[in-house]
């Protein structure tokens, strides 16, 4: 009798191995302690992650560890979501609009490999040293990623599904509603990964200029006192709020791509 065959198509659906990043970060950390204690790393410039911990306990004893993080969050938030929703109109303009494809394409290939981060002096003068600048240093980062990650998706949507819809007399409008966003929302919601990663770095940078409070400007203040273990504190902070970012992202793409 033959043996029954096993299912192949998975389709490299990916699975929960949850077990397997915790891991990973334990790992690093038992190691990066294991060098610290033998003395093969410095702890003058690396330190050991028992002392990043005792640096990231006095922040929090003295507030200014959620004051910290609460002016960046507040800068991220708000820049992103003003380059996210210009970038998301023009990008899907873009793929839906032939016209509006012809004039954005050479605009976005002009101006989007400027570093952003280069422009924040013009930003200063143009809105002065506070809060306006930062968040349009943001806010343009994030705007071009996003226009094409838009823009891509909705050029990469099945073109048979828009026929078959135009075939059987469906308004424009569903089209676009019920076929274009549902196809693109895949590759705009991997955008916003690239989006928050790029306003995250250009928080940092923003804030080491002009800036009394933020992740960027705590940095840049323990590192001219030669503080490393509050340095690699801010570091720390830096990757537990990006972490933080990835897994609303990760909640978001499972509540809208549940058709998947």
């Amino acid at each position: 009798m033959p043996e029954p065959v096993s299912f192949r198509g998975g389709g490299f659906e990916p699975k929960g191995r949850r077990w397997a990043s915790w891991l990973a970060f334990a790992a690093i950390i038992v190691l990066w302690q294991a060098a610290s204690s033998t003395r093969l790393l410095s702890p003058v410039a690396m330190p050991s992650p028992l002392a990043v911990v005792h640096a990231l306990r006095d922040l929090a004893a003295s507030g200014k560890l959620g004051l910290h993080i609460g002016e960046s969050l507040y800068r991220i938030g708000l820049g992103w979501a003003i380059g996210t929703t210009a970038g998301l109109a023009i990008g899907l303009a873009m793929g839906i609009f032939s016209v509006a494809r012809a004039i954005g394409i050479p605009i976005t290939a002009a101006i989007f490999p400027i570093p952003k981060i280069a422009l924040l002096p013009l930003f200063i003068l143009w809105f002065g040293i506070g809060e306006s600048s930062k968040v349009a240093t943001i806010a343009l980062g994030v705007f071009f990623p996003t226009v094409i990650s838009a823009y891509s998706a909705v050029d990469n949507v099945p073109r048979n599904l828009i026929r078959m819809g135009q075939s059987f007399g469906v308004p424009a409008s569903s089209i676009v509603a019920k076929i274009v966003l549902p196809g693109a929302m895949p590759g705009i919601l991997a955008g916003f990964r690239i989006s928050t990663s790029i306003a995250l770095i250009l928080v940092v940078a923003a804030e080491m200029i002009g800036a009394d409070y933020g992740i960027g400007a705590f940095i840049l203040a323990a590192g001219n006192l030669m503080q490393t273990d509050q340095l690699i504190a801010g570091v720390v902070m830096l990757s537990l709020l990006g972490l933080a970012i990835s897994v609303v992202l990760g909640m978001l793409e499972r509540r809208l791509l549940r058709w998947r």
